[in-house]
């Protein structure tokens, strides 16, 4: 099936604003949380962030906190899929890349060609499936290079220095590192094993290399971004969408974090 790309590609782009000496920011929503979901996702661009994480809503998210399942399951009960966010998606034109992070099971009910080219279809230049082991990417990788999406990779403090240096061969766009071996939340302050991870990726790949799992205040987003090139933000996030702040409010989350961000690392 032969794909019809748009959207901004992802790789190229991270990597200029990264080697331009930005740390980037990869605020994240679950896509059909609310009807006007869209409207947080042109809030997070305009507040500068670098690409956007789309979180397809799926039954049972077992890599996501309770934070992120509550949103997850909110949506499906509103009557979110995969089509339907799409079409959204194709309705809207962020100005920014966009990246998806689902599971496998979404991927492999339409078949990982079909939904690669739907993914680009729609302006989707990024995909993150937290949940496929390196081992098994073959189907899905060739799928997402046909379709000019690039398969974004994660990795945790247990893996090995001989998976890292795999992940950062295959990974596509940037590398996620995971700071905890545990589902997505806020916490307190980031674990040590975050520092650690980043610096052993960082000497595996050039690509960008992205901390997630539990940044939730401009602080933890300039710790992050001293051992990697840029943070992912999700829970924290969703918890003020589910609370029912508007996409200007949260918007200015996010910007509180771009401009610690650019405070810290001028």
């Amino acid at each position: 099936m032969t794909a019809t790309i748009s959207g901004t590609a992802l790789g190229p782009h991270l990597r200029r604003r990264r080697d331009a000496g930005r740390k980037l920011l990869a605020p994240y929503l679950t896509g059909g949380v609310r009807a006007d979901w869209t409207d947080y996702l042109l809030a997070y661009a305009e507040a500068g962030a670098d690409t956007i994480e789309v979180g397809l809503p799926f039954s049972e998210p077992v890599v996501d906190g309770p934070t992120v399942q509550e949103a997850s399951h909110l949506a499906l009960r509103r009557g979110a899929n995969v089509r339907d966010i799409l079409a959204d998606l194709r309705r809207v034109r962020v100005g920014i890349p966009l990246t998806v992070m689902t599971y496998y099971h979404l991927v492999q009910r339409e078949g990982a060609e079909v939904f690669c080219a739907n993914l680009a279809g729609a302006g989707v230049r990024g995909l993150i499936v937290p949940d496929l082991p390196v081992d098994e990417l073959g189907t899905l990788e060739r799928a997402a290079t046909a379709a000019g999406v690039d398969l974004v990779l994660v990795a945790a403090p247990s893996s090995t220095p001989a998976r890292l240096r795999e992940i950062g061969t295959r990974s596509r766009g940037f590398v996620y590192a995971v700071s905890v071996m545990a589902p997505t939340g806020v916490r307190d302050e980031l674990a040590d094993t975050a520092g650690v991870l980043a610096g052993q990726l960082k000497q595996a790949t050039d690509l960008p290399v992205l901390l997630g799992f539990g940044i939730a205040t401009p602080a933890h987003a300039v710790a992050g971004a001293h051992v990697a090139d840029g943070v992912a933000v999700g829970s924290a996030l969703m918890r003020a969408v589910l609370d029912g702040e508007s996409p200007a409010q949260v918007g200015a989350r996010v910007a509180a974090m771009r401009d610690a961000l650019d405070r810290a690392y001028p």
